[in-house]
Formats: C-alpha cells, sequence, structure tokens
C-alpha cells in the first residue's frame, strides 16, 4: 500500500507541475467524434463523453497494472 501511495503521489506532482507551468494537452483532446458540443446564442455545452471513456479505460488499466505488480 506504501509503494502504491508513492507512485501516486509522484503522479498528482507530476500533474501539478504541468498544470502550473502550462503544459498543453494534444489538440485531439476534448474534440473525438462522440464528444458533445452544442452552442446556441446565449447558451453552451460541452460534454466529452468519448474523451472520458477513453481516460477511464486507460485509468482502469494502469490500475490494473499496478495491482498486478504489487502482488
Amino acid at each position: 500500500m506504501g509503494k502504491l501511495l508513492i507512485i501516486l503521489g509522484i503522479i498528482l506532482i507530476a500533474f501539478g507541475l504541468g498544470w502550473h507551468y502550462g503544459l498543453k494537452l494534444p489538440s485531439w483532446v476534448g474534440r473525438l467524434p462522440g464528444d458533445i458540443h452544442i452552442e446556441r446564442e446565449n447558451f453552451s455545452f460541452y460534454f466529452p463523453l468519448t474523451t472520458s471513456i477513453l481516460v477511464s479505460i486507460l485509468l482502469m488499466f494502469i490500475l490494473f497494472i499496478f495491482r498486478t505488480l504489487g502482488k
């Protein structure tokens, strides 16, 4: 459990540094087919459905790897 917390802490620090120093995500993130974007005159709605599913699958795979390495 301790190793997992250290690794998660390192990942969070790296993410925070990237966010702070303005590292850009690739242009296709959030613009995939299946992402919902509705724009009207005084209204804008955006829900990255496909991007959310891909991030979920990626996180599930990473956690699966950590779990199998921890055994």
